[in-house]
């Protein structure tokens, strides 16, 4: 198969779906230009705060992406590029984009709040409580995995780790200079952007020696660790305005010239898919065996759908839509776009030898085999290998960065709504509370539990951390289908049609529901203890929706 006809045969498979199903969506939806959104009806200045929507697309693009469309896709090849690429077109165009356009619909309609909030409307108090818990379980999971990965590609580059650094200070910057200075955004862009692919080259010029520190290469990953709990901190407890958004927008311009540089490689190098379409329906690893159902589906995770999404779109991207009309770019374009990306990715391991692919993917980094494919692309437009190939490595890291430290500033926001009902939604009112509450749902509190647990899963036992990835990832998808069902039964109490949301989730039900029972048999310690609170919760989320749907029916 040649590449180049599957890159194209893709994107305009993506292209079709946002200029005719996005709009039958926002049709069925509702969406409404002259309604005010949360952002203008509740702005603190904090986390309620209008954005561009270039620069909303940018934060959203760069939070959602992270590592899922260039793992998972890497991961699931072992079934065959043709099964990979299949589901991620139709994952893509009838449940990922649609699930990330109904979550910030939703959000956006109901004062920008979390969807844990939407849920408390149709599955009452209980549902909101069960769902924020998986919520929080899961984003734990999300910073714990993408905060491994951002650690080994610093240990691993150091001229990576130096750029990056170079981005935070700069996008603390831009902040001030935007929402300080009131510097027009177009003209803030053209001198912040070239200063940040400035930065690139520093970070090759500049790579931070960790052993005149006095640290061991064996303990590099380790430090990188606790200073990327660190920066979480920091970004989830300071105003978004002055590092998260900016961060997310300027960053968003080095994964467009990532991507764009991958698809120009891949048209000029010509290459040719050497891996079979499909290798059959179960895969051995070791002495265990994974079925093409589920573990396709719930590997490719973010490349096609995923739970994730909802709780970025309903927890910042929500508070800074300034139009309604905004959801359909940002939240079904910047879907299909990571699609582009999930195809990228499983061109450049496709286009591997055949015996190189087999020895790689014995003990796979994914984001090594990544870099190293497109930098391969990209010696065809005469580019040296080895700087395309930091400069890729440091793109991914952008996207990794970028989902760590929405995550989270998400699970803050999760923990907050735990403990106080009225961090969840914009304009109820405070209730008197105890003092313990008071303390446990304080930003600084919030966060640092977080931090603390993800610490204890990355710090503790090495074999945990490495077999995050599925946990992660089935997890990951069953929030998708719990987020499917709150759009399913929000539609119904309205009586408006909801197949378009009802038929993904009972699929997703099924991927992700079977993923996790089977990783519940085969996983040992605290990940075998995280599957089975995460199953049961699901499980009772279910008994609700079904019970509730049930007392519509008789008031009917």
């Amino acid at each position: 198969m040649n590449a180049v006809v599957l890159l194209l045969g893709s994107t305009f498979c993506f292209l079709l779906a946002y200029f005719l199903y996005s709009k039958l969506l926002a049709k069925l939806i509702g969406i409404k230009a002259n309604r005010p959104t949360p952002a203008h009806t509740c702005g603190d200045g904090i986390d309620y705060v209008p954005a561009h929507p270039a620069v909303l697309f940018g934060h959203h693009f760069a939070s959602i992406a992270g590592a899922g469309p260039i793992v998972g896709p890497i991961l699931a090849a072992e079934f065959g590029w043709g099964a990979v690429v299949l589901w991620v077109i139709l994952g893509c165009i009838f449940v990922g984009s649609m699930h990330d356009m109904a979550a910030l619909y939703l959000s956006v309609r109901n004062k920008g709040c979390s969807i844990a909030t939407v849920i408390a409307k149709v599955l009452g108090k209980p549902g909101k409580i069960i769902f924020l818990l998986f919520c929080w379980s899961t984003l734990i999971l999300v910073c714990a995995e993408f905060t491994r990965l951002v650690a080994a590609t610093f240990s691993q580059n150091p001229a990576v780790a130096t750029s990056s650094l170079l981005f935070i200070a700069e996008a603390v910057l831009f902040g001030i200079a935007v929402y300080r200075f009131r510097l027009p955004i177009g003209i803030a862009s053209c001198i912040f952007v070239p200063i940040m692919f400035g930065c690139v080259w520093l970070g090759t010029r500049f790579p931070i020696n960790l052993q005149v520190l006095g640290i061991a290469p064996d303990h590099a990953q380790t430090f990188w660790i606790l200073v990327l709990l660190a920066y979480c901190f920091l970004a989830s407890t300071l105003p978004v305005w002055l590092l998260l958004q900016p961060r997310d927008y300027l960053n968003s311009y080095l994964l467009y010239a990532m991507m764009a540089l991958g698809f120009i490689g891949v048209f000029f190098a010509n290459p040719s898919l050497n891996i079979p379409a499909f290798t059959g329906w179960t895969v051995i690893h070791g002495t265990q065996s994974r079925t093409l159902f589920p573990f396709l589906f719930v590997t490719i995770a973010c490349g096609a759908c995923s739970g994730f999404h909802a709780l970025v779109a309903s927890g910042t991207t929500a508070k800074q839509l300034s139009n309604e009309t905004h959801i359909r770019p940002v939240a079904y374009g910047g879907m299909l776009l990571e699609g582009v990306l999930a195809i990228l990715s499983i061109i450049a391991v496709a286009a591997m030898a055949s015996p190189d692919f087999a020895a790689a993917m014995k003990n796979p980094n994914p984001v090594a085999l990544f870099a190293s494919g497109i930098a391969g692309f990209c010696t065809a437009l005469k580019i040296p290998f080895e700087w395309a190939n930091i400069f890729i490595s440091l793109s991914i890291a952008a996207f990794l960065m970028t989902s760590v430290d929405t995550a989270t500033r998400l699970a803050r926001f999760t923990w907050q709504e735990l403990f106080d009902p009225s961090a969840g939604a914009s304009g109820e009112a405070a209730k008197p509370r105890p003092a313990w509450s008071k303390i446990f749902s304080t930003m600084y509190v919030a966060t640092g539990i977080v931090i603390a647990l993800v610490a204890l899963l990355l710090l503790g036992d090495p074999a945990t951390a490495k077999s995050l990835w599925h946990i992660f990832a089935s997890s990951n998808q069953l929030l998708a289908a719990l987020t499917l069902l709150t759009a399913s039964l929000w539609l119904i109490k309205r009586r408006r049609p909801c197949f378009f949301t009802a038929i993904p989730m009972l699929f997703m039900f099924a991927a992700s529901g079977y993923a996790l029972f089977s990783l519940m048999r085969t996983s040992t310690g605290v990940l075998r203890v995280a599957c089975v609170i995460l199953f049961l919760m699901a499980i009772a989320l279910l008994v609700l929706a079904g019970t509730q749907h049930r007392v519509w029916l008789k008031r009917r």
